[in-house]
């Protein structure tokens, strides 16, 4: 088992979570109850299935939570590029927390492949 607290990819996604709940407050209110609440349901995933992959018993439970970790990642940058589309969000607004993602996403994997036998 491992202390999430000690990993890095725990420390960087719960930034991540940071980051997306100051960029959810500049959303209309009528997305409140749709689009923002998706939003930051898909950013509290990632460090939350790496929380709970980490007290599971062993490394192959831990790699599908995080499996499920960059799964949320991958549906939170959709949201971004979508509110894009929808004219929430500019690129430069967003380009930070893509690049974080980007990076989150490679340290994961890295994560993963150290955990694999």
């Amino acid at each position: 088992m491992h202390n999430f607290k000690e990993l890095k990819i725990w420390q960087k996604a719960k930034g991540i979570v940071k980051d997306i709940y100051v960029l959810s407050e500049t959303l209309p209110q009528t997305e409140r109850y749709a689009f923002t609440s998706q939003l930051q349901r898909a950013a509290v995933s990632i460090p939350s299935n790496i929380a709970e992959g980490s007290g599971r018993g062993t490394n192959k439970d831990f790699c599908h939570f995080l499996d499920i970790a960059i799964s949320s990642s991958y549906e939170l940058e959709s949201l971004l590029l979508i509110g894009i589309d929808l004219n929430y969000f500019t690129e430069e607004k967003i380009s930070v927390s893509i690049d974080n993602l980007h990076e989150l996403q490679k340290m994961i994997i890295g994560f993963q492949s150290k955990l694999k036998p």
